[in-house]
């Protein structure tokens, strides 16, 4: 791995580590900016700033099933990172100034996902990846109790609740045993919280 002086050279040499006074995207301001754009420039030398990263990526996190990077920044380095790690590698866009999952790209429900940036600052962009991340797993578990729903009068309680006023939702799966009589799904709504308790049929 490249030391930290050895990283710092690398960004000075290709004119990526600039100095002097900066208005950031966050609106802080900064003696120093890094523009990923002039190490990528120089792909020799971005590719071992990259390896460094990948092999410290190793040797500290032992489970990782996807890589997910933000456009525009993170796409390049996240794409080269994958590639070192042999992951499957994906990136979010802005959407009407929201990060979104587009071109076919998904993420399955309980993955481990590694998020690669370029540069981080306030880490807003960070944590709206995440957002994302939770968001996709939560619509997988809203596709789940759509399955469930045998009936009309089911649905239409789904559809009701989901276009509530509630912001938070709890899906409890509970698996039957062949013994036990097939149960219906039922809900509960508290304040903001939707409480859900499905029955998983599958399993039968």
């Amino acid at each position: 791995m490249l030391s930290h002086k050895k990283s710092l050279d690398i960004l000075k040499k290709t004119d990526a580590l600039l100095e002097g006074h900066f208005v950031l995207s966050s609106g802080l301001h900064s003696s120093k900016y890094i523009q990923c754009a002039k190490l990528l420039s120089f792909p020799v030398l971005a590719e071992k700033i990259c390896k460094s990263l990948a092999n410290k990526i190793k040797k500290n996190y032992s489970h990782i099933d996807l890589i997910l990077a933000p456009a525009m920044g993170g796409v390049i380095i996240g794409y080269e990172i994958g590639k070192l790690l042999k992951k499957e590698t994906i990136f979010c866009e802005r959407v009407n100034g929201k990060f979104k999952l587009r071109r076919g790209f998904s993420i399955k429900k309980g993955a481990k996902v590694l998020i690669i940036e370029d540069v981080i600052t306030t880490g807003k962009s960070s944590l709206e990846c995440v957002k994302l991340i939770n968001k996709a797993n939560a619509k997988k578990e809203i596709q789940f109790l759509r399955r469930t729903l045998d009936t009309e009068d089911e649905k239409e309680i789904f559809h009701s609740v989901w276009n509530s006023s509630a912001k938070v939702i709890v899906i409890k799966r509970h698996k039957l045993s062949k013994q036990i009589f097939k149960k219906k799904p039922s809900y509960e709504l508290k304040g903001k919280v939707i409480s859900f308790q499905i029955y998983d049929r599958r399993a039968l």
